[in-house]
C-alpha cells in the first residue's frame, strides 16, 4: 500500500550476515540469483556460490551433496519449479536422508500474475506431506531475516517461502521475534480471531484495523511455521469463545494452514465456527495482482466485506 515501508533483499543480505558466521553455507540456484535477491550473497562470496542453470532437479541433488558433504546449502528458485519440478529429488535425495538443505522459493501462491505456470498455489500441500520436512511462511522483510538465521542452525530440511525485492516492514511495530515452530498473537480481540500466515498475515493486521472502524474486535494470530504446526497456541486461542475463527491462507484451499488447524481442532475437539480464506481448488487467471486477489477473495476490501457478512 502506499507509504508501505519496505527493505531491500532481506534474504539476501540476511544469507551475507549467516555467511559470515558459518564458512559451511553456500548458496546455489537454477539461473535465478537476482529474482531470488542470491545474487547479494554472490557478490558477497564468490567463492561458495553456484550456478547450476535452468535445471531444478539438478540443484535439488547438487544441494543434497553439498549437505552430505558437510554444507549447508540455500538452494533457490521459483516456488513452481522447486515443488513441481523437482518435487521427486526433494523427496528421495534430501529429505529421506534428512540432509541439511533450505529450499528457498520466491513468488508463492498467488504473488505473480503471470498465471498457472508461475502460481505457486499448492506448494505448502507439496511440502507438509514430505516427511521431515520443516515449512515455513514468513509475513514481512523482518521476519524474512530472522528465519534466515534460524533455519541455518536448524539441522535438516527447510522449505521457505521467499519474499523477494522490496519486501514491506511490518513485524518491528509488534516486538516480533521468530522462533522455529511457535505461533505468536499480534493483536488480540473479542469478536474475531483471524488465523494467518505469510502475506495474509501482512493483510490480516489491515483487515483488524478496518474492522475496528466498525467497533469490530479482531485478534490476529501468525503461523509463520506451517510444519511442525503449533498446535497448543492454535488450540487454546480458539478455545476462547464467542469469536468467529477466520484461517486466511495464500495458497489453495486444499492442503494448506486451513486443513492443518481444521485437523488440529478436530483432534482436540475444539469447535468454534469457522471460515477459510484461501485460493479456490482451480487455475487461476493471469492479471494485474489487484484484480486477482480481489477476484479470489484474499485482498484487505474483501475479506473486510466477508467477515462483515459472516457475522451477520
Amino acid at each position: 500500500s502506499e507509504g508501505q515501508r519496505t527493505t531491500s533483499a532481506p534474504f539476501g543480505h540476511a544469507l551475507v550476515k549467516a555467511g559470515q558466521k558459518d564458512p559451511r553455507i553456500v548458496g546455489m540456484t537454477a539461473d535465478l540469483a537476482k529474482y531470488t535477491d542470491l545474487h547479494i550473497f554472490a557478490q558477497r562470496y564468490p567463492e561458495r556460490f553456484l550456478q547450476m542453470g535452468m535445471a531444478e532437479q539438478l540443484l535439488m541433488a547438487a544441494a543434497g551433496g553439498m549437505a552430505k558433504e558437510g554444507f549447508v546449502a540455500f538452494a533457490t528458485t521459483y516456488a513452481v519449479f522447486a515443488t513441481r519440478r523437482a518435487y521427486d529429488f526433494i523427496h528421495q535425495v534430501i529429505a529421506e536422508e534428512n540432509l541439511n538443505v533450505k529450499i528457498c522459493a520466491a513468488l508463492p501462491g498467488l504473488t505473480t500474475g503471470y498465471g498457472p505456470s508461475h502460481q505457486a498455489t499448492e506448494d505448502l500441500a507439496m511440502m507438509r506431506a514430505i516427511p521431515q520436512m520443516m515449512v515455513i511462511d514468513p509475513c514481512d522483510a523482518l521476519e524474512t531475516e530472522q528465519c534466515v538465521a534460524a533455519i541455518a542452525e536448524h539441522n535438516g530440511p527447510v522449505y521457505m517461502r521467499l519474499p523477494r525485492g522490496r519486501v514491506p516492514l511490518i513485524l518491528d511495530e509488534y516486538d516480533y521475534k521468530f522462533e522455529l515452530g511457535k505461533a505468536k498473537l499480534l493483536r488480540d480481540g473479542k469478536d474475531v480471531l483471524i488465523i494467518a500466515s505469510g502475506l495474509m498475515t501482512m493483510r490480516a493486521l489491515e483487515v483488524a484495523d478496518e474492522l475496528s472502524q466498525s467497533t469490530i474486535d479482531t485478534a490476529v494470530l501468525h503461523v509463520p511455521t506451517i510444519k511442525p504446526l503449533d498446535v497448543q497456541t492454535i488450540v487454546e486461542q480458539c478455545r476462547r469463545e464467542g469469536r468467529l475463527v477466520v484461517i486466511a491462507e495464500n495458497h489453495t484451499q486444499i492442503g494448506g494452514l486451513g486443513e492443518a488447524i481444521a485437523m488440529a481442532l478436530l483432534q482436540a475437539r475444539v469447535q468454534p465456527e469457522v471460515r477459510h480464506v484461501a485460493l479456490p481448488d482451480q487455475f487461476l487467471d493471469a492479471g494485474a495482482l489487484p484484480t486477482l486477489h480481489d477476484r479470489y477473495g484474499i485482498s484487505k476490501e474483501v475479506m473486510v466485506s466477508n467477515i462483515q457478512r459472516w457475522l451477520g
